[in-house]
């Protein structure tokens, strides 16, 4: 038999080993890392942080590539990433990922980093669905605790919400709030505080698992490229990372490499320089340049003056001119005619062109820059020196290189410019069309896929039409700032890009502030969106929704008034704006201005009358005012124009339950759970009826499960104490009650009902305590009255203890 072949290396192996045996120059940079992996980690010339710094062009990915190459000749366990990952979390997970693919996995780490994003996708839609907590959930303090939590999960996962100027008492709530708003989607305390705070939950298990799997090899290398876009959201958590204990203890053979533009920020960096070696890059000495061009066999002296003086040393150029050294004497010759010099097919030629439009671009989109085949063109393009493949898979021509082909592209045929802008936009269309099957528009910008491609669609056209688009692009931003605040980033960002790239002042000025203000002000999208309100030429629509997303912040913010403030701006904006009347009703609401806020949902339902959330807030307002009779009525049209809703259905049951219909309440109750089996709150009404109807055990294994979805809860405990009181076990009842209390010592009804378990133990005195404090806390509690008047002043106790009854508005 013939032997066997080996087995083939793929194409980007046999590209990145023809790279590293053209890497020439920086031999005291190579000399630098390596010798760092002869010292033991005791020896104080041994440094734990490297960081490359230097401008674009100049070499910083490919060092960093060749340092990653020495690090595995020592017997280093590798992993790298850039600004693709820019959260701690996908940091992380890169990290994690690639270890898994040299056999190291971090298992413990990945199966907790899998709730992590199970949970967050999970609250997110819930968050951006339902815009306010569902029916007697929680207040909107609670909600800003919450929505800071989540938001810090994307937005400013480094260090929390603090790095965005959110109060730290807001932040100091977070895991309860997030609880409070989310706790049907927390199967146990520890999920909730993964949401609310991933980094500190997160970053703990991945240095025990890093410090696990050090002591099987010799080192650990992380590398952190284009660290100047991810700085200010790594920043802080790198530098405590470093910190005796902050996350763990980190394994000494533990070497970290970051590479940017800028220095590193003394502020958090300063008293850490001792751990940094700090590695400036300059563009290439004319002797390094030279070898580099002998290397190539570019001898001839003409031509290597001719290189040296276009490429001004820096290395990417100097390589890619190597390759296409041109004709001497050429000395009028562009530098794009230079990076193809060596291509003499013009179909190449112009493809190479071609492919320079997108960001970052697959086999499919160099199709559609392509309309023309050009027969192995895909490879091709991978054998150029200023093409790169990133950490994160899609290919990308360097900056220094793509932007004088887009210049040139520009404005030599602006026709053809905007030409293939248009079809590439028409390309990423497709794929955000495709991306959005199956999930519900309102949540659309929370779904990576579909952002990107939505992304690309907006860059493409910004490219091709900048001033028309315009519009277009920040209607979008509203869009995202309303559903997914925490990635407006890469929003404003494609702004920048597009502006820089189509040579588009008022875009680039717009992309960089709005960027500033995301960056300056962390995961509130307040700022952004005050500004587009105050500059942006937008229609009274765009107006109208961009009032209404601030709006909604403010409110979960707690600040109401400017909530109420904005809805009603919007309404003077667009006054056939549906959520802006929508959105003011529930704010009248929660200020018990109901009749005012009933207005509005006449309004908004004349405006949309299939709007299911119109009609589900009426329903609710109704309930909240006591008139239960229309609650149902109109909880019923609002479970029959969205059934897939569990929220009417849940306050459709405890109207039922109020009215004295337990059995039909159960129903409620079961199918509201049945759509979402996580729904606590429900669980803790079901609970309710279940003792009513004599079913103990099933009550109590309602709050059971309520309690691990949503720990802490006053109302859960209160809700057991009824259960226990209802099957005379009295001293438990007390014990539940004054659980609650210490839970919430403003829980009038959980006063009222512990003086009724009091009474029937004959401990009168307390038992008017207790009532005379329900009375002080709600005047209006009739039954409370009652009972105070009944037991009078010898406090003899009455027969029969009837139950509290049930609080109407929760």
């Amino acid at each position: 038999m013939p032997p066997s072949n080996p087995r083939r290396l793929s194409l980007q192996q046999i590209v990145e080993s023809r790279r590293r045996a053209a890497f020439v120059g920086r031999e005291a940079e190579l000399g630098l890392f390596r010798a760092n992996f002869t010292l033991p980690p005791e020896d104080p010339r041994h440094r734990f942080v490297f960081h490359v710094r230097g401008n674009a062009g100049v070499g910083k990915t490919s060092l960093l590539r060749e340092w990653g190459q020495s690090a595995e000749e020592f017997g280093a366990l590798t992993a790298a990433a850039d600004e693709s990952a820019d959260s701690v979390p996908d940091v992380l997970a890169a990290f994690a990922e690639q270890f898994a693919e040299q056999g190291r996995p971090l298992k413990a780490f990945d199966r907790l980093l899998a709730i992590y994003r199970r949970a967050l996708h999970e609250a997110a839609g819930r968050l951006a669905a339902d815009n306010e907590a569902p029916v007697g959930g929680p207040s909107p303090g609670a909600l800003a605790a919450a929505q800071a939590g989540l938001l810090a999960a994307g937005a400013i996962p480094v260090v929390g919400a603090l790095a965005g100027g959110i109060d730290p008492a807001v932040v100091a709530r977070g895991a309860g709030g997030l609880r409070a708003v989310f706790g049907g989607r927390a199967r146990q305390q520890e999920e909730a505080r993964l949401l609310a705070e991933p980094v500190q939950v997160l970053t703990p298990v991945f240095v025990a698992e890093l410090d696990r799997v050090a002591d099987a090899v010799p080192w650990v290398a992380l590398f952190l490229d284009t660290y100047e876009r991810t700085a200010p959201q790594l920043d802080r958590w790198l530098a405590d990372l470093l910190a005796s204990g902050r996350y763990g203890e980190l394994p000494a053979n533990l070497v970290l490499t970051l590479a940017g533009q800028r220095r590193l920020d003394p502020a958090h960096w300063g008293d850490r320089g001792r751990l940094v070696a700090d590695v400036p890059l300059r563009p290439f000495t004319e002797e390094e340049a030279r070898q580099l061009l002998h290397e190539r066999g570019v001898v001839a002296e003409p031509v290597v003056r001719e290189v040296l003086r276009l490429s001004g040393g820096l290395p990417v150029l100097v390589s890619t001119l190597a390759a296409n050294p041109g004709a001497a004497g050429e000395a009028n010759a562009t530098a794009v005619e230079r990076f193809l010099a060596g291509e003499s097919d013009p179909a190449r030629r112009a493809a190479a062109l071609a492919c320079a439009l997108p960001r970052r671009f697959d086999e499919d989109l160099v199709a559609v820059a392509v309309p023309q085949a050009v027969p192995g063109l895909y490879d091709w393009l991978h054998e150029l020196p200023f093409v790169a493949e990133p950490y994160s898979g899609r290919s990308r021509y360097h900056a220094v290189v793509r932007a004088p082909m887009l210049r040139l592209q520009r404005t030599g045929s602006p026709q053809r410019w905007k030409a293939a802008h248009d079809r590439l936009a028409e390309a990423f269309a497709a794929r955000r069309d495709a991306a959005a099957e199956g999930i519900d528009p309102e949540r659309l910008w929370a779904e990576q896929p579909w952002r990107r491609a939505a992304l690309d669609v907006l860059y493409h056209r910004l490219c091709a039409r900048p001033r028309t688009a315009l519009p277009e692009a920040l209607r979008a931003g509203i869009e995202l700032l309303a559903q997914r605040p925490s990635r407006a980033r890469h929003w404003a960002r494609t702004l920048v890009d597009a502006g820089e790239d189509a040579d588009d002042a008022v875009l680039r000025e717009w992309g960089r502030d709005l960027l500033a203000a995301i960056i300056d002000h962390g995961p509130r999208p307040t700022a952004a969106l005050g500004l587009l309100l105050t500059r942006a030429e937008l229609t009274d629509r765009d107006r109208a929704a961009a009032l209404v997303a601030r709006a909604w912040d403010r409110f979960r913010a707690g600040e109401l008034e400017a909530a109420l403030s904005d809805h009603g701006r919007a309404v003077a904006v667009d006054p056939r704006s549906e959520r802006a009347h929508q959105g003011r009703a529930v704010i009248l609401r929660s200020l018990g201005r109901y009749e005012e806020a009933l207005a509005d949902l006449d309004r908004a339902e004349e405006i949309a009358p299939a709007w299911a959330w119109a009609v589900r807030e009426r329903g609710e307002t109704y309930r909240r005012m006591g008139r239960l009779e229309e609650a149902l009525t109109v909880l019923d049209r609002a479970h029959a124009l969205d059934p897939s809703d569990a929220v009417p259905l849940g306050s459709r049951g405890l109207v039922r339950h109020v009215l004295g219909r337990p059995e039909e309440a159960l129903d409620d109750f079961d199918r509201a759970i049945a759509l979402w089996p996580e729904y606590a709150w429900a669980l803790v009404r079901r609970a309710r009826v279940r003792t009513v109807l004599g079913d103990p055990v099933g009550a109590l294994a309602d709050l059971d499960r309520a309690e691990e979805l949503n720990p802490g809860r006053a109302g859960t405990e209160g809700e057991r104490g009824e259960v226990y009181r209802a099957t005379g076990r009295y001293e438990e009842a007390v014990a539940c009650y004054g659980r609650a209390l210490a839970l919430d010592p403003d829980y009038a009804w959980a006063h009222g009902s512990r003086a009724a378990a009091l009474e029937a133990l004959g401990r009168i005195p307390e038992a008017r305590a207790d009532l005379d404090r329900a009375l002080e806390l709600d005047p209006d509690y009739a039954w409370a009255r009652e009972r105070r008047e009944r037991l009078g002043a010898a406090g003899a106790p009455a027969a029969g203890v009837p139950s509290p009854c049930v609080p109407s508005a929760e």
